[in-house]
């Protein structure tokens, strides 16, 4: 089977991490807060590459596909860029802003694990400008297109346009879900292909669109819900469910980005026809180098170490079939 372009489109941004030595409350004076005026000295810097749009094509092309990001940055973008097609990240149809730096998460924490953070969408909400037409006239009909977090406009845009041009999509909302409504909602679920979304989001869906865990599967294909821990559930309507387990041996060190790893082994398995329950369980090794590393594109390992990760969670036969794609 000749298999089509995957296009991803969401948000890509850095995330400016700073620790500071002393305590955040030491420096409040609570009878002075209207004249508030603060500056910290902090210990170290990390600046890590972010965005889920990002975050899951790398993923895609740790596992040798060549997945299209779809979304928008600024001029100070190129280091990035580099560093994702080196990675396999096809960047071609990424809009450059003019006039606004790429989206920018900045927080200083604390030893208690007090925050204060600040978020610059920036050239995100230029994402809303980007039309999927021409891409698609440039690299072929999309197998899916991953709707995933990114400016609203930008992803109720590309839904409808995915509707209106009959490409398959997939709903993946995650972080926009707790800023949106249930009628925005409603119109970047309805006739997805697949909805992706953890279980506190699914209750999110159902308690916000005003539909029952019935209704929303009988809007969507396939819905796949990640359950932390305890691995991954997959339902259609009239079909049974599919549970898959987590992957074995996981020593947990970080959880940032890796629902965005699980997304991209996930699509990585259906692109090569290997059905639903490969899928997950691919899905959820990649996810596992993600768990165990800080940072959210900062793993890496050879075929044969991840297909033997594979064998230890899920079979010799996964390990087999997953084989003959991973080269």
């Amino acid at each position: 089977m000749t298999h089509g372009s995957l296009l991803i489109a969401g948000s890509i941004a850095t995330d400016h991490l700073m620790g500071f030595g002393g305590k955040f409350a030491d420096s409040l004076v609570v009878e002075q807060l209207d004249k508030i005026s603060l500056s910290f000295l902090v210990d170290d810097l990390e600046i890590r590459r972010g965005g889920v749009g990002a975050n899951i094509t790398f993923g895609l092309g740790q596992l040798g596909l060549r997945p299209v990001l779809v979304g928008a940055a600024g001029e100070d973008f190129a280091d990035y860029r580099s560093w994702l097609e080196r990675h396999g990240v096809d960047c071609q149809s990424v809009r450059i802003s003019e006039s606004r730096h790429t989206a920018r998460f900045v927080c200083t924490t604390d030893p208690t694990g007090a925050q204060i953070a600040s978020f610059y969408p920036g050239a995100m909400s230029e994402a809303r400008l980007v039309e999927l037409g021409p891409i698609v006239g440039r690299v072929g009909e999309p197998d899916y297109v991953l709707v995933g977090a990114d400016d609203p406009d930008g992803m109720l845009r590309h839904t409808e346009e995915c509707r209106q041009r009959g490409y398959a999509f997939i709903a993946d909302p995650s972080q926009q879900l707790a800023f949106s409504g249930g009628d925005l909602i409603r119109q970047l679920i309805d006739g997805a292909s697949i909805l992706f979304s953890n279980e506190y989001e699914s209750h999110m869906i159902e308690q916000k669109t005003g539909w029952s865990a019935e209704e929303v599967l009988s809007r969507v294909g396939t819905q796949v819900t990640t359950l932390g821990k305890d691995g991954v559930r997959v339902q259609r309507a009239g079909q049974p469910t599919i549970e898959v387990t987590a992957a074995a041996d996981v020593t947990a060190v970080e959880p940032t980005g890796v629902g965005d790893a699980f997304r991209a082994g996930f699509l990585a398995a259906l692109s090569w026809d290997l059905g639903l329950e490969r899928a997950c369980q691919v899905g959820c090794v990649l996810a596992a180098y993600v768990v165990e590393t800080v940072g959210t594109q900062e793993y890496s390992f050879t075929a044969s170490e991840f297909l033997g990760r594979l064998e230890t969670s899920y079979g010799a036969d996964a390990a087999a079939e997953v084989g003959r794609h991973l080269s």
